[in-house]
């Protein structure tokens, strides 16, 4: 990520824009389907839960998918980290913790996708997008259905 022109531009206008939230993916390596369990959905909500004391960074509401995760989230403050620096640590904590849950050989893709979302776009909107993802994969036959959904922090946009 540290080469990723756009996002060392984003980093320098931050700190002029109020309020700032990201829509977040990030993929299993090899898009392998590990995320969907119990044990492991626990360990990305502790994680979050811990982000804006450890990173500066809340997170709202949040899908976890078989290979992938989507999740929305904000800087706090003056102490937030960089978005890159807050989602490096993140996959850096979660992966032996994952491990720790059975999944052999877990790691995140490098890369990761990052929306910010601007003025007129509606938070509600990409929610009900994202929520929607089992039901489009077949997964459940309705979002209310999907166990690996909720909120971490009530974020206001």
């Amino acid at each position: 990520m540290r080469g990723r022109k756009h996002l060392r531009r984003l980093d320098r206008i931050l700190p002029g824009l109020s309020p700032v939230l990201f829509f977040i993916t990030c993929c299993v390596t090899q898009r392998r389907g590990v995320l969907a369990s119990d044990p492991v959905s626990a360990v990305l909500v502790s994680a979050w839960r811990d982000a804006e004391e450890v990173h500066g960074w809340a997170v709202g509401r949040y899908v976890v998918m078989p290979d992938h995760v989507h999740f929305f989230a904000s800087p706090r403050g003056e102490k937030a980290k960089s978005l890159s620096q807050f989602i490096e640590c993140w996959k850096r904590w979660t992966s032996p913790q994952i491990r720790a849950t059975g999944v052999s050989s877990f790691s995140w893709q490098r890369e990761f996708f990052d929306h910010l979302l601007r003025g007129g776009e509606s938070y509600e909107e990409k929610w009900e997008y994202v929520r929607a993802n089992p039901v489009r994969r077949g997964l459940v036959r309705s979002a209310d259905e999907w166990p690996y959904q909720g909120d971490v922090s009530i974020l206001r946009w």
